[in-house]
C-alpha cells in the first residue's frame, strides 16, 4: 500500500513537470543550413514534452545579432562569433554565450549544366577563381581538364551566392581563403563579404531557387537543400588528392581529422587532412545563454539539449546530415551541465 502512494506521487511529479514544460515557448532565430533537421528536431520534441520551440531561419548572421540583442532565446550559427561579437554580447545580456555543436553538414557546390549532366569534378583554386570572375565559361580549358568525360558547353558561367549573413557563406569562404592566397587577399571571409561577382539569394532555398531556374549557374547551399532541390553537386578535390562526393561519412571523416577540438567548441573542419574527408564541411552551433533568467525556459532547454546530444542524433543522416562524433558529444554534454538560472544549476 505504501510502496503503490510513492508510485503514485512519483506519478504526479511527472504528470505536474510535463505540464509545466508544456506551457512553456521557446524562441529561436538563425541559420538556414541546419533548417531541415531543427524542424524535425523541434516537432518531435514537442510531440514529447509540449515544449513549443519557434524558429525563425534568417540566417546566422541575423542569429548572432538577435542573441546579442537579447531577442531571442537562442541563436544559431554555421559560422562561430568572433571574440569581439562574445563580448559585445557578454556586455549587453550580462552572461557569456556557450557554442554547442549540433550536427555536422556539407556545403555543397550546386550546379545548373545543359541535359542535367552529373558528376562534375572541382578543386579548390579552380572554384576560388570561378567566384573571382577570373573564370567565366564552362568550356573553361581548366575546368576541362578536371572533367575529360563531360561535355561542357560554350556558355558564361553565372555564380550565384547568399545576400544575406550566412553561416553558410562563411563556411564556404572559410574553405576559399584556405585554397587560393587571392581569395583570402581580396575577399576572405565571413558571413557577408564583397563578392566579386554572381547574384545574391536569401537563405539556402534562395541561393537553390537561383541555381535550379538558370542553366549555366552555380552556387553554394547546404547538402539537404541541393538533396531536396533536385539540382546538381559536384565532388571537390580534397588535401588528399582525391575527389569526394559531399555524403555524411564524408563530412564526419572531415570531423574525425580535428585532432585538438578547443573546449570552447569553436572549431574550422574545412579543407581537413584526411583520405575520405569532404574538404568544405562545418559544424552547426546552437548559441546558448550560460546563464538563464526564467527558470521554466532554462529547465526546457536544457532538457531539449540533452535529447539533441543523444535521440536527436538519429535523425543525422536521414536528413543529409552527419552526426556529432562521442567525443564532441561529451564535450557537448559537459558545456550543457554548466549552464544556471539565475547563477544556479538548473534542475
Amino acid at each position: 500500500m505504501k510502496m503503490n502512494k510513492i508510485l503514485l506521487a512519483a506519478a504526479g511529479l511527472v504528470l505536474l513537470a510535463s505540464q509545466a514544460f508544456a506551457q512553456v515557448q521557446l524562441n529561436g532565430a538563425g541559420a538556414t543550413f541546419p533548417a531541415v533537421i531543427y524542424s524535425k528536431w523541434f516537432d518531435e520534441f514537442k510531440n514529447n514534452t509540449g515544449v513549443q520551440i519557434n524558429y525563425q531561419a534568417i540566417g546566422s548572421g541575423g542569429g548572432i545579432k538577435q542573441v546579442t540583442e537579447g531577442t531571442v532565446d537562442f541563436g544559431a550559427s554555421d559560422g562561430p562569433m568572433s571574440d569581439a561579437q562574445l563580448n559585445e554580447a557578454k556586455a549587453k545580456q550580462g552572461t557569456n554565450i556557450l557554442h554547442i555543436p549540433t550536427v555536422l553538414g556539407a556545403v555543397v557546390v550546386s550546379y545548373n549544366l545543359p541535359g542535367g549532366q552529373k558528376g562534375l569534378n572541382l578543386d579548390g583554386e579552380t572554384l576560388a577563381d570561378i567566384f573571382l570572375g577570373k573564370i567565366t565559361k564552362w568550356d573553361d580549358a581548366r575546368i576541362k581538364k578536371l572533367n575529360p568525360k563531360l561535355s561542357l558547353p560554350s556558355r558564361a558561367i553565372l555564380v550565384a551566392h547568399r545576400s544575406d549573413g550566412s553561416g553558410t557563406s562563411f563556411i564556404f569562404t572559410d574553405y576559399l581563403s584556405k585554397v587560393s592566397k587571392e581569395w583570402e587577399s581580396k575577399v576572405g571571409k565571413g558571413t557577408s563579404v564583397n563578392w566579386p561577382v554572381g547574384l545574391g539569394g536569401k537563405g539556402n532555398d534562395g541561393v537553390a531557387g537561383l541555381i535550379k531556374q538558370t542553366t549555366g549557374t552555380i552556387g553554394y547551399v547546404e547538402l539537404a537543400y541541393a538533396v531536396q532541390n533536385g539540382i546538381m553537386y559536384a565532388n571537390m578535390k580534397n588535401k588528399a588528392g582525391e575527389f569526394v562526393e559531399p555524403s555524411f561519412k564524408s563530412v564526419t571523416l572531415a570531423a574525425e581529422g580535428v585532432k585538438n577540438m578547443p573546449e570552447d567548441l569553436r572549431v574550422s573542419i574545412t579543407d581537413a587532412d584526411g583520405k575520405g574527408s569532404y574538404p568544405i564541411s562545418g559544424f552547426t552551433w546552437l548559441l546558448v545563454y550560460s546563464n538563464f533568467k526564467n527558470e521554466a525556459k532554462a529547465g526546457a532547454f536544457v532538457k531539449f539539449l540533452k535529447w539533441a546530444m543523444t535521440k536527436g542524433q538519429g535523425y543525422a543522416t536521414g536528413l543529409y546530415y552527419a552526426p556529432l562524433p562521442k567525443t564532441v558529444v561529451k564535450m557537448c554534454e559537459k558545456k550543457i551541465a554548466s549552464i544556471t538560472v539565475n547563477g544556479k544549476k538548473v534542475k
